[in-house]
């Protein structure tokens, strides 16, 4: 005589039920036999927070890509336009968020806002040449209006 479909799903859901039960019931008695601390409380509240998540937020992923990019495609020797570059990723994160589909058309605005305006534009070298001297340990090389480029400073 063999079991029915009906009685073997019977068993099958008990045996589920019984088994969480079990399992609960364990819990329950090893957390009683357990000093109380709170590194311990946190991780038992913290075990299922992230389940399924990356650690690292969808912003901070954006900005580690766009700087990725930067660094693997800007040409520059010194380091200097690629960190001021950067920066500006860094601290555009609304605008980073209104792109979050497309992280390049985010930073071609970025670059546009430099382009489209000269004090703009004049400020972003000046900033580039203050990193280059950081980086030079250097005095920076500035352009003052209505002078002719230095043809030493290459971001001129």
């Amino acid at each position: 005589m063999g079991v029915t479909r009906k009685q073997a799903h019977w068993i099958e859901n008990k045996l589920d039920h019984d088994s969480i039960f079990n399992f609960t019931e364990m819990q329950r008695e090893m957390l009683s036999q357990q000093k109380f601390t709170m590194q311990g409380a946190i991780n038992r509240a913290g075990a299922s927070l992230m389940k399924g998540e990356s650690p690292i937020s969808s912003q901070d992923q954006a900005i580690s890509m766009l700087t990725r990019w930067i660094d693997q495609q800007v040409s520059d020797p010194s380091g200097a336009l690629k960190s001021v570059l950067c920066r500006q990723v860094r601290n555009n994160e609304l605008l980073l968020g209104r792109h979050q589909k497309n992280l390049l058309s985010a930073l071609q605005e970025i670059v546009d806002k430099i382009l489209a305006c000269d004090f703009a534009l004049h400020e972003f070298v000046r900033q580039i040449d203050v990193r280059w001297g950081e980086l030079n340990q250097e005095r920076p090389l500035f352009q003052r209006a209505g002078q002719s480029p230095d043809p030493a400073d290459e971001y001129t």
